[in-house]
């Protein structure tokens, strides 16, 4: 992970790797899960390539902070992390839209 930060009200920031692999999915895990209960938002502005096991995490993480109540926002998705969720069959804008359930 290039960096996590939180700011005061409880918003952890996780910028993706360029290379979301199988090498990126483990230690991008332990990242979401060091910020188990704030907000997150993800920046994905760097990514240049998306890889299954790395998005089965992101899918994961989301799924889960959504059961949680807290919310997940992608910031600056690059076109090749936009272009990765279309090859795996899967709708950006439902990816990409602010998560949180009331």
């Amino acid at each position: 992970m290039a960096g996590v930060e939180d700011d005061h009200d409880r918003v952890a920031v996780l910028a993706l790797d360029p290379v979301l692999d199988l090498k990126a999915a483990s230690p991008l895990a332990e990242h979401f899960l060091a910020h188990r209960g704030s907000d997150i938002a993800i920046d994905a502005s760097a990514v240049e390539r998306l890889g299954a096991q790395s998005l089965q995490v992101l899918l994961s993480a989301i799924a889960t902070w959504q059961a949680d109540g807290r919310a997940v926002d992608f910031k600056d998705p690059s076109d090749a992390f936009v272009d990765g969720l279309h090859v795996f069959g899967l709708d950006p804008e439902h990816i990409l839209k602010p998560h949180k359930t009331a």
